[in-house]
């Protein structure tokens, strides 16, 4: 079966040997098959076509090309609202108007809350708000987040489990996360559910990307099985780190590309660099 792999950088600021190393991966997976590449961007707050125009000329320069055309999130709202409208005639939404100071309030008032992978869990303060009071107060215009009921969705989905290249065959265990959040009312799509719808009508069959976003495939396997949605073959890659250890980000002012490049560097020195000694990725 042909290989269709993806790589999906959310342009929010320069590339960096990180994403350099993201992408020679894709690259590498998708020898003899398709490589994709598909623009993140739906954090209109953050993100700047300025960045999407270099991160294309910074990938073309280290050699890789992809197909045509290019998906990008935020053009594609449609697709994320038919699968939200999915989720609600199944009676797993419902309207969270929590602040993070409101959370942060009920959890210490709980004095104990259970830890997920992106910390305390929602504690579930507007899972039982009556239906009433949810319409008047998004009537009203009241910020709201849309938040999927794990205990129901997990209930309907049933066991799960999906394969991974480096872990083999992973038991699904999302409610480890709690209600996330799959839309608000200023960004009407999460992470989660844009990279699951995205997968599946890319035909995408092998997700590669880096570790730290392993622990999120338990909440996709659960979306794809909610929604009837194909489950691709994942494999998730080492992370790159600087001298101390601390693995690169844009928020740390990692080394950028257009700097190294700029820098007088070549293409094979920073392919090099990055852990791929040739423009294929081996």
């Amino acid at each position: 079966m042909t290989v269709i792999t993806r790589f999906a950088p959310s342009p929010t600021g320069y590339l960096h040997l990180g994403h350099a190393h993201a992408a020679l991966f894709v690259a590498r997976a998708a020898a003899g098959g398709r490589f994709l590449l598909r623009i993140e961007d739906i954090d209109s707050t953050r993100c700047q076509r300025k960045f999407e125009a270099a991160l294309s000329e910074d990938l073309a320069w280290l050699g890789l090309t992809w197909e045509t055309p290019v998906r990008r999130q935020s053009e594609h709202m449609d697709d994320y609202a038919r699968a939200l409208d999915a989720l609600r005639v199944m009676g797993l939404l419902y309207p969270c108007f929590c602040t993070r100071k409101d959370i942060a309030a009920e959890i210490a008032r709980a004095g104990v809350a259970p830890h997920g992978p992106d910390g305390p869990l929602y504690p579930g303060t507007c899972r039982t708000l009556p239906a009433e009071e949810r319409a008047r107060r998004m009537a009203e215009g009241e910020p709201f987040a849309l938040r999927l009921d794990m205990a129901r969705a997990v209930e309907r989905a049933g066991p799960l489990v999906w394969r991974d290249r480096g872990a083999g065959v992973v038991v699904a265990e999302p409610a480890r996360f709690g209600d996330v959040v799959l839309a608000r009312k200023e960004i009407p799509t999460s992470y989660h559910l844009a990279v699951t719808v995205d997968d599946a009508l890319q035909g995408v069959s092998l997700v590669t990307r880096g570790e730290d976003l392993f622990a999120a495939t338990h909440v996709h396997r659960l979306l794809q099985a909610l929604l009837g949605l194909p489950t691709p073959e994942y494999h998730h890659h080492r992370l790159l780190a600087d001298s101390t250890g601390r693995r690169l980000a844009k928020r740390d002012q990692a080394a950028t590309l257009r700097g190294l490049r700029e820098a007088g560097r070549s293409p094979a020195e920073v392919r090099a660099m990055a852990g791929f000694p040739d423009a294929s990725g081996r």
